[in-house]
């Protein structure tokens, strides 16, 4: 087993000595969102260690009142891009920047995973760098604060080469302990979103992950991209913003989950457009194309929302800016988009979890659950902006936030 697995397990499995204090809590709220669709009502949710073992009963251990708050499930957020950065001089940092040391961008991705893990985020995919993988593995000892990390480590793409070249490239990454492959099966929304990879390219790329045990992550705008992702048994599509009706048919039918990002990438980026311009291949036509995207992308989502067997989840594509800022991405599918506030949520928690294949571990709050659990001032279900409001965060029983006792 190498050391990402082993440590990831170390921390489901609550084995890692550093991880939780071996002490029973309880928590008391006026309502719980169980993130399975239930709302539970009067009653307690016991941890002991780092794990859910009773949901009702009387409180034992140390309790905390949260009496005027809603306790859901900590949000999980399936792609964000932790190490992401403002540099010094204000503008995001760019990878071909060599000015920056390895420790100051393990430092950068600490920050924004602490501001993460304060906004109510337990659990993030991170699609994904090299520096992702200290970060992971401390926050998996117990010795950083932040959210559960899953990373690709890199990711795959038109310059990776031939098919073969491509499952080449997925045995590395395998190698090196990546928890997710991550695939650039079309160019960026501000080129267009064409395709990028051939149908051969990417049957290598996913069914050599799945030959390693490894899922899919594939960026994809158009629907061209999208079904020859599908075709591919690809897990999961990411971003969609130009999809068709017959492609999101597709994905539904084959289960291949969706993680749209309509609101918070794009209001990052015009928020921060100075900070941004200039950098890489942020152009002033970018940030057009960008604009013009905006209500296309909403458009895909709404439409998304009537196939009811489609697997929509959370992911915000969290950039430099962003960070702590990830609920807002579901807020605006709701106020926006139009999703029912329950389904918004069931899709950052326990849907989200199944599109990690850790829905047995966390998403939920029932008994032998991780204790990833928040609690917000209000409630979400009738006025979602009440997830803007975490007053309480715990990660695997560790209580990092909490209002005053």
């Amino acid at each position: 087993m190498n050391l990402s697995i082993s440590l990831r397990f170390c921390l489901l499995a609550a084995a890692c000595p550093t991880f939780a204090a071996a002490q029973t809590t309880t928590l008391t709220a006026d309502r719980i969102l169980d993130g399975r669709g239930a709302v539970l009502a009067n009653t307690v949710v016991v941890v002991e260690g780092a794990r859910i073992v009773r949901i009702g009963g009387s409180p034992t251990g140390v309790v905390y009142d949260l009496t005027g708050f809603t306790l859901l499930p900590g949000g999980i957020d399936t792609h964000s891009h932790i190490n992401w950065h403002f540099d010094p001089d204000g503008k995001t940092h760019h990878l071909s920047r060599d000015e920056e040391s390895a420790a100051e961008a393990v430092m950068y991705a600490a920050e924004n995973a602490y501001a993460t893990l304060m906004s109510g985020i337990t659990t993030v995919q991170s699609l994904g760098s090299r520096i992702d993988k200290p970060l992971r593995d401390a926050i998996a000892r117990g010795t950083v604060p932040g959210p559960r990390v899953l990373t690709s480590l890199g990711s795959i793409g038109e310059r990776t080469g031939s098919p073969e070249e491509i499952r080449e490239a997925v045995q590395r990454f395998a190698a090196d302990g990546a928890d997710v492959i991550k695939i650039f099966a079309s160019a960026s929304i501000r080129v267009g979103g064409t395709p990028t990879l051939s149908q051969e390219q990417l049957d290598a790329a996913c069914g050599e992950a799945r030959a390693y045990g490894l899922r899919t992550a594939v960026h994809a705008h158009g629907p061209e991209s999208a079904q020859r992702s599908v075709r591919a048994g690809c897990t999961v599509i990411e971003h969609g913003a130009l999809l068709d009706d017959a492609t999101l048919d597709m994905m539904a039918e084959h289960g291949t989950f969706y993680d749209p990002h309509i609101g918070l990438i794009f209001s990052n980026y015009f928020d921060n457009k100075d900070r941004y311009l200039g950098v890489g291949n942020y152009t002033e036509e970018g940030f057009a194309q960008m604009e013009r995207a905006v209500p296309t992308a909403l458009a895909v989502f709404k439409n998304a929302l009537t196939k009811p067997t489609l697997k929509i989840v959370f992911g915000t594509d969290a950039v430099a800016g962003a960070h702590g800022r990830n609920f807002e991405e579901l807020i605006y599918r709701v106020e926006q988009g139009g999703q029912d506030p329950m389904a918004a949520i069931v899709s950052a928690t326990s849907t989200a979890a199944l599109s990690l294949n850790l829905d047995d571990a966390i998403g939920a709050i029932a008994e032998g659950m991780q204790a990833d659990l928040i609690a917000v001032d209000g409630d979400p279900i009738a006025d979602i902006t009440a997830l803007r409001r975490v007053v309480f965060v715990m990660k695997g029983g560790v209580v990092y936030k909490s209002p005053p006792r």
